[in-house]
């Protein structure tokens, strides 16, 4: 069992509030997130971009994992997870999230890259904590 952590603190209200968000390895230690970083595009962090490079990362580690199993090793392989957030009823929802992957895999065949990719989507750990549509590009480069 493996267990981490991450935090957060918040000073004022919703809009003109303060918040800063850490990690256990000190990755990100009191780096400011609000509502203008959230709703906004100003700068700063929001749990959205959180929960997409924790998706693309968890993602492209199955990934290796399951290319290993079938006896590839990836060169280079890059994710990118768009995280839809769209308001329903009172509240917000995450309601999407679109994993787009490029990969150079020596010798490996679209059809069983594929494959993999599917199997690396629906097994990280990730993919099964979030409860909404999750979709996948997934392109091998030569």
């Amino acid at each position: 069992m493996s267990t981490t952590s991450g935090s957060a603190k918040w000073q004022g209200g919703i809009k003109d509030g303060k918040g800063a968000i850490s990690t256990k390895s000190g990755a990100l230690s009191d780096y400011p997130y609000g509502f203008a970083s959230r709703f906004e595009g100003k700068p700063g962090s929001n749990p959205e971009e959180l929960i997409g490079a924790a998706h693309a990362a968890c993602f492209t580690m199955a990934l290796s994992l399951i290319l290993g199993e079938a006896k590839f090793t990836a060169e280079q392989m890059e994710t990118k997870a768009d995280v839809t957030l769209e308001k329903q009823g009172d509240g917000f929802a995450i309601t999407a999230i679109h994993l787009t992957l490029t990969a150079k895999i020596p010798g490996a065949d679209d059809a069983t890259f594929q494959d993999c990719a599917a199997k690396a989507k629906a097994g990280c750990p990730v993919s099964k904590l979030l409860n909404t549509k999750i979709t996948l590009d997934a392109k091998l480069v030569s």
